[in-house]
């Protein structure tokens, strides 16, 4: 089983990647928005993995983050959603948003994916309400905090450690996930500082 992949970004097309490892070319397989996270041809990227088997076909499949990948086989999981509907879903909605419609019930916002029709979004929220407490949902790339948060100042402290500004995005949203919103920022940096160096 291939479970994660680094290397050089070679090309990519619609739904796909080219990742180089060490002279071999991987074509991976990628919702829209971890193809937008991987950045321009000759950059080093990193994919999570998930290789799909089938008669005729082997797939691999590339996410940004864990949580993708955690969620992608939770779709894959419900009956109708195959590995194209699945990353068309993650294509629609971020892990943040794909929890909350799961939640909360809400086949509207899962319909919203290309090739979804109502009947399979509510059989997918049905399904996977239970479940989805249980993920994370942090996405590969964390979204900005506003300036003059405790998020923001969190993620500076740790890019002025020397990491990089989406690994200390993701750590902090991570660490602001376990800890609540409240939290001050020393708490915050000193668990964000845990998870960025593990």
């Amino acid at each position: 089983m291939i479970a994660k992949l680094t290397g050089l970004l070679d090309d990519t097309g619609a739904d796909w990647a080219v990742i180089d490892v060490s002279g071999v070319g991987y074509l991976v397989h990628c919702s829209a928005k971890t193809l937008a996270a991987l950045g321009i041809r000759g950059d080093t990227v990193a994919l999570f993995t998930d290789l799909q088997v089938s008669e005729n076909d082997l797939r691999l499949i590339g996410f940004a983050s864990g949580a993708e990948r955690d969620w992608f086989r939770l779709l894959t999981g419900v009956q109708g959603v195959g590995s194209k509907v699945a990353l068309a879903i993650l294509s629609a909605l971020s892990t943040e948003e794909l929890q909350r419609a799961c939640a909360g019930g809400d086949a509207a916002m899962v319909a919203r994916a290309q090739g979804v029709g109502p009947k399979l979004a509510g059989r997918i929220v049905n399904e996977l309400k239970d479940k989805a407490g249980g993920l994370p949902t942090v996405a590969g790339i964390a979204s900005v905090p506003p300036p003059g948060s405790v998020s923001a100042d969190a993620v500076s402290a740790l890019q002025n450690l020397g990491f990089k500004p989406a690994v200390a995005a993701n750590a902090v949203a991570h660490a602001q996930g376990e800890l609540g919103v409240d939290v001050g920022l020393n708490d915050l940096v000193r668990v964000a500082l845990r998870k960025a160096a593990g």
